[in-house]
């Protein structure tokens, strides 16, 4: 019988890991996207005569490699440089994106391409001049229109260790307090580039086909023992 637990711990693990990686290749071309990795742990039952190990039921997290920058020549395309983040408000409140493909309102202010609002260091609202003209982004978020500043983008880093929420529309929030970035020396912003999905299609790809044949393995132990249990039944039954 502990055979068919640690069977059926196994592929409820790995089915858990397919849809991880189901996800993960869904978003291979969504920009900013960080892929969602899955740790299991071994878990030791000493109930029995003998210890038996389990899989536990895994724990989500972020992983926080870069993705490739892409040239659009947008100047309201702009790419995180380094480990930081931009700031948008959102229904369940403020929360980080890498997804940098923004767009200006009917009134000037500054959104994400969900219609997020885009929010500066101090937590406000962008808000730009639909007549000023030509918009430059510097490397430390400075927007400016002909010869004035219009703002600054809020940069954020978000605290190591940090477990991150998935919000929806490519954003996350942290379980701890992001801090604006003071040293912008290797953090920044690329004008006219958005970072692409960190997603590797080849080894989600491979991961997919490894873990599809762990889960065909571990459905037909369950089998088996679903057999060897009816078998058992049958035999020890009345004649």
């Amino acid at each position: 019988m502990p055979n068919l637990y640690v069977s059926l711990s196994a592929q409820m693990a790995t089915e858990r890991r397919m849809v991880t990686i189901a996800n993960n290749i869904a978003n291979m071309n969504t920009p900013g996207y960080r892929a969602e990795e899955i740790k299991f742990e071994r878990l030791l039952s000493t109930a029995g005569d003998k210890e038996v190990a389990f899989v536990s039921e895994g724990e989500s997290y972020t992983s926080l490699n870069a993705g490739p920058a892409i040239f659009t020549g947008n100047p309201l395309d702009v790419a995180p440089q380094g480990d930081s983040w931009f700031a948008v408000q959102t229904p369940n409140g403020r929360a980080y994106t890498r997804d940098g493909r923004l767009h200006m309102g009917p009134a000037g202010e500054l959104l994400t391409v969900d219609n997020l609002p885009v929010l500066d260091a101090g937590g406000t609202q962008l808000l730009l001049d639909p007549s000023a003209g030509e918009i430059r982004i510097g490397a430390d978020g400075t927007i400016t229109q002909g010869a004035n500043q219009a703002g600054t983008l809020g940069l954020f880093t978000l605290p190591a260790g940090a477990k991150l929420e998935r919000n929806g529309h490519g954003t996350v929030i942290p379980d701890r307090p992001a801090q604006p970035v003071q040293d912008f020396s290797s953090l920044g912003v690329r004008q006219g580039y958005i970072e692409g999905s960190n997603v590797d299609p080849i080894m989600e790809m491979t991961r997919l086909i490894a873990v599809q044949r762990t889960f065909e393995m571990a459905a037909q132990a369950v089998q088996q023992s679903e057999d060897q249990t009816s078998e058992t039944i049958r035999t020890l039954g009345p004649s």
